[in-house]
């Protein structure tokens, strides 16, 4: 019996390729029902009422149940929520799950496997399991960096945002621009009596549609050399959307798809109009007063933190996970596989432009059918076992040059990531 932590769409699709292989399993999601941050309802949810998919339904649905086709191209959370719901019920797996049940610990048991304690309505029960597979994601813990001095005004982080209404009438300062710091700053302008975005570097905007189609869908028609292609994508965007600097933004010092780029066409939008004032890099922080890196200063009512999320899984050792104290993220074997355990996995730590919950759900299966074939002592298994011995911590890039940021620390190039997948799990099933 294997043990799934979450219910999210990792946790799902974990649990619908371990059901897929005949492999045994018990969930536990922390929430009263599936869906994860895209149930909004959720209290450990960090969407907002505005939130849509960044990537198109088509590049982002599993492959075995597509969308409907009235879902539009960009879905809002709550049609993601009835999806995730409609994906669970459609497949059974329900039923394999314990609701409302937080994990409290997870340790190694003596005679092998995992101890795993949650709880339940107060009640605390242990159990023991052949294997653990953790799905529960990496945008639920705040990374909130101290400001350079006092505000006496309100601190918030994305995380803590919901509605426009939070702002109404302040005189707001977005710190980051990441796809969250854009969509806030857009929503805020709807409410708040000015609206200020500080960002330290440059970004890549891309618009979520191009030729009436979205944008995603055009990649992958025309194979091109890593660099010619991200020179004539890079000219593409520069065509459609200008340069950053162009809306009072730096523009990027990096090429297109070494960082995660920008999918908002309105924040530009806002940004021309002055609706948005964009900022340098803070420098200092007294009173209501900010100063940035530029000199200017503004007096500010809240101060919102899109600062982005830390990988955190707090009822498992580091050390269990493979995960140097000084390192953004664990090292592991196409960011899945522990190097020298074969009971424990981190399903879904990872991000790749255009990957998809599809593209996890194909990391899901090469975990199952792993799991399966190993105890078979089937020659692709234990090959696999002697090649994440050697090569975990690699980075899966492609050759794209990375920013060297913690969120892109488990960030992998997805052709060359499915390439590797797809050879392990053809060889599995053979």
């Amino acid at each position: 019996m294997y043990a799934v932590i979450g219910a999210g769409p990792m946790g799902l699709a974990t649990a619908r390729v371990l059901q897929k292989h005949g492999l045994p399993f018990t969930g536990f999601e922390l929430h009263s029902g599936v869906g994860g941050l895209w149930d909004i309802a959720n209290p450990q949810s960090t969407v907002y009422e505005s939130a849509h998919l960044i990537s198109s339904k088509r590049m982002t649905e599993f492959a075995e149940f597509p969308m409907r086709p009235e879902v539009a191209p960009y879905p809002r959370h709550d049609e993601l929520k009835r999806y995730f719901v409609e994906f669970a019920a459609h497949f059974g797996l329900t039923r394999h799950y314990e609701f409302s049940t937080q994990v409290l610990r997870v340790a190694r048991a003596a005679e092998g496997g995992w101890n795993v304690t949650t709880a339940c309505g107060g009640t605390e029960r242990t159990r023991h399991f052949a294997g653990v597979l953790i799905a529960t994601g990496t945008l639920h813990h705040p990374f909130q960096p101290a400001l350079p001095g006092a505000f006496a005004g309100t601190v918030m982080h994305s995380a803590q945002y919901k509605s426009p209404e939070q702002l109404r009438g302040q005189r707001v300062l977005v710190v980051g621009c990441g796809n969250s710091g854009a969509d806030i700053a857009v929503d805020a302008v709807r409410a708040a009596a000015s609206v200020d975005l500080s960002v330290r570097r440059g970004y890549w905007f891309l618009p979520k549609f191009l030729k009436g189609k979205p944008i995603d869908t055009f990649g992958g028609l025309i194979r091109l050399p890593r660099p010619l292609k991200q020179r004539l994508d890079g000219l593409m965007v520069r065509m459609v959307v200008g340069k950053p600097s162009d809306y009072g933004l730096p523009d990027p010092e990096y090429r297109l798809y070494e960082s995660h780029p920008v999918m908002n066409s309105l924040l530009l939008h806002h940004l021309a109009h002055g609706d948005i004032t964009p900022r340098a890099d803070v420098a200092s922080v007294e009173g209501h007063g900010v100063t940035f890196a530029d000199g200017r200063s503004a007096d500010y009512d809240t101060i919102l933190q899109a600062t982005g999320y830390a990988l955190h899984y707090p009822f498992i050792a580091r050390e269990a996970l493979n995960w140097p104290a000084a390192a953004a993220a664990p090292s592991l074997y196409l960011n899945v596989m522990h190097p020298t355990d074969d009971t424990l996995f981190l399903m879904g730590m990872v991000e790749a432009s255009g990957l998809g919950w599809q593209g996890r759900y194909e990391q899901a299966e090469l975990v199952a059918l792993y799991l399966a074939r190993l105890a078979e002592r089937h020659p692709a298994a234990l090959a696999l076992q002697a090649e994440k011995r050697a090569k975990f911590g690699e980075r899966v890039d492609g050759g794209f040059n990375y920013l060297k940021l913690d969120r892109m620390a488990y960030y992998v190039h997805k052709d060359s990531y499915l390439k590797l997948l797809r050879r392990h799990t053809r060889a599995l099933r053979g």
